[in-house]
């Protein structure tokens, strides 16, 4: 039998378990977290600043670093400071907080990204309706969805893990508070809450990823019919990116939530956790702004340093 009392703080499990590389890592991560946050704000403040980047693509893009910096800074303040620590610790109340905002920010990426390629679409295969399918009125009510729906699954998520009890052991086998590895911990019927979490899974992740293979897949067939070999390379060339950056966010968050609890995996889960946590907000910005002059440009213009 349990205890029952109400768990007041849990204990992280932490990344890595050699004490001796933690200072290691804390310098590695803090490096990464740093270059997520500045390469994020200076895309937004690039888009923000220069008048060529005002367009449903650049808006896009601006909303998805936000996403980025929400989800990095979610984890990674609370896990930096845990690895100087010999006991990891997170209230009860952090924990459900950080639940909250990993899950808004990873939600909401997920369904930004449908509808950056949706915008991808209508630039390609209606380019000449593209003014009026993608007006500004549009692109900001386009944006206020993605932001609600990923705000109204993570207050679902939340408000369903408030009401479990957690007794007993309270040692998270992650360092942060996701939604399988709390959920694990608790003393009684979880069954709603993986009801939901199925629900949310077929929602966000697998018709997400259908409507952008079906965008992707229109995008293919109208480059293939451009005529001019120049044509061809600066229609993808709008949409390589992109491409890119949904790959290596869908390849993470299915591989994590498509399964069920029960084969939650520790070593495998963590690194995988790694990828989406910290390193695609840190590639992210470099992928946009490779391959792009405009985001340059603007950075150029942004940076002090820079003549």
């Amino acid at each position: 039998m349990f205890n029952h009392t109400r768990v007041t703080e849990f204990i992280m499990q932490g990344l890595f378990d050699h004490p001796q590389h933690q200072r290691l890592i804390f310098g590695l991560f803090l490096c990464l977290y740093m270059t997520a946050i500045m390469g994020n704000s200076l895309i937004i403040g690039a888009i923000a600043i220069h008048p060529p980047l005002h367009t449903p693509m650049y808006f896009f893009i601006a909303n998805l670093a936000l996403a980025d910096i929400l989800c990095t800074s979610s984890v990674l303040p609370k896990m930096l400071k845990n690895l100087l620590q010999e006991k990891k610790t997170i209230s009860f109340d952090g924990c459900m907080a950080q639940l909250f905002a990993f899950t808004l920010s990873s939600g909401t990426e997920l369904v930004l990204l449908t509808a950056m390629s949706y915008d991808r679409y209508v630039a390609i295969c209606h380019p000449l309706r593209y003014v009026n399918l993608m007006s500004k009125d549009i692109c900001i009510s386009l944006a206020a969805g993605v932001w609600a729906v990923g705000t109204i699954n993570s207050l679902v998520h939340t408000l369903l893990m408030l009401r479990l009890d957690f007794c007993g052991l309270n040692l998270i086998q992650h360092f942060f508070c996701e939604i399988p590895p709390v959920l694990a911990l608790s003393c009684n019927s979880t069954y709603l809450n993986e009801i939901m979490i199925f629900m949310a899974d077929i929602f966000l992740a697998m018709v997400n990823f259908l409507l952008t293979t079906v965008s992707y897949s229109f995008i293919i067939i109208a480059i293939f019919k451009i005529q001019s070999s120049k044509g061809k390379q600066r229609a993808f060339s709008t949409c390589s990116s992109h491409l890119l950056v949904v790959s290596l966010y869908y390849s993470t968050i299915i591989y994590t939530y498509i399964r069920p609890t029960s084969s939650y995996s520790l070593d495998k889960d963590k690194m995988v956790a790694i990828m989406y946590t910290l390193v695609t907000p840190t590639l992210n910005p470099v992928i946009y702004s490779l391959r792009n002059n405009e985001i340059k440009v603007a950075i150029r213009k942004i940076l002090p340093f820079n003549t």
